[in-house]
């Protein structure tokens, strides 16, 4: 089969496609043609190895340590069709179209098949295509769960949200969440990105490259930053506290780790709470996400599509920060065409829209 295997940490080059023997599912495994695959943020981090210290360290024990290990894949997500099952699995049968994360850091979805356990795979609803299936399990998984920390639930009274990064997988898709749960959102983002995300749902857009939501005086009941650093500055934790009421929360969905040591700090100093979400996948939160997508609450957004053998370019790209949303690999080879965003003002939707 086809894979595209990651020799060493560094730019897009160091990703090679190479051809390897296909996996066979031991008794409780499922084997899974990929028709289509995500190119997340994370996979560029782990490539680059760039991430702070310690996470860099836990990232080489598992990884390898002066480089991946041999045959490392990356990948954390798919969508695609069951062709073999272990002995000893009942939950599916081949010929299901199923959806989900992989397992292990370099056991990753640029490839033609998976192996997985089945722990973070669920069939796909019919009414939802590969592509878009492809791209929800991270982005909605780690949306549902930023959310629920920060009390933003279907039973919740409604709130002000503020999206710091709001343009990404995660961002997109938590923005369609908040807003079935009736919630208020605001959203923080480039100029060329704030079109699409107020098409989403999101009430205001901010461009952080024209305004500053940390001065601009409105607080909000609850802030979630998914960039953490990248788009607030580098002291983005007291600064992006400012606009969170007091009593309300900020949670960190990406934090450099000086972030986690100050946030018990700020959170005394300033009567606000922060709060740091690490996403787990729960086969049940994964099932929610299926029927949020079932019933059309929230529909991912694809940016651009690339060849599996394109890889090093969709990996460029991504690194440009000008994605709406989702890169994805046609693993299968469908052929679809690149989407090329264009380029919006900011704008703030009006009461009746």
């Amino acid at each position: 089969m086809k894979a595209i295997i990651w020799t060493r940490y560094g730019p897009p080059d160091v990703l090679e496609i190479r051809d390897i023997a296909r996996p066979e599912p031991k008794a409780h495994e499922v084997l899974v043609k990929v028709a289509v695959a995500n190119v997340f943020p994370g996979d560029c981090e782990l490539r680059r190895l760039d991430m702070d210290f310690p996470w860099s360290l836990v990232v080489r024990a598992h990884c390898g340590v002066l480089a991946p290990k041999p045959g490392a894949i990356l990948g954390q997500e798919y969508a695609g069709e069951v062709v073999a099952v272990g002995s000893a699995v009942t939950r599916f049968k081949a010929g299901d179209r199923v959806f989900g994360a992989t397992e292990g850091l370099t056991r990753g979805s640029y490839a033609e098949y998976v192996l997985t356990s089945g722990k973070a795979v669920v069939t796909m609803p019919e009414n939802v295509s590969f592509e878009e299936a492809a791209v929800a399990t991270v982005g909605g998984l780690n949306a549902l769960h930023l959310l629920a920390v920060a009390g933003v639930t279907e039973d919740s009274p409604a709130q002000r949200l503020l999206i710091v990064g709001a343009g990404g997988s995660i961002g997109t898709m938590a923005v369609q969440i908040a807003k079935a749960f009736g919630a208020h959102v605001t959203v923080v983002d480039t100029t060329h990105k704030l079109e699409r995300l107020l098409d989403l749902g999101a009430d205001r857009g901010i461009d952080f490259t024209r305004e500053d939501f940390a001065r601009e005086g409105e607080v909000y009941d609850v802030v979630i930053d998914i960039v953490g650093r990248n788009v607030a500055g580098p002291n983005s934790l007291l600064r992006t506290l400012k606009a969170v009421k007091r009593g309300g929360m900020l949670v960190l969905a990406n934090p450099p780790f000086s972030h986690l040591l100050l946030r018990l700090v700020a959170g005394v100093l300033t009567g606000k709470k922060v709060r740091f979400a690490l996403v787990g996948y729960r086969m049940g939160e994964l099932e929610r996400l299926r029927e949020l997508l079932r019933s059309g609450q929230v529909r991912p957004v694809i940016d651009r599509r690339f060849a599996l053998d394109d890889v090093v370019a969709a990996h460029r790209y991504l690194e440009t920060g000008q994605r709406v949303g989702n890169v994805i690999l046609d693993v299968s080879g469908s052929g679809q065409p690149a989407s090329v965003p264009g380029s919006h003002a900011a704008r703030t939707r009006s009461p009746a829209s």
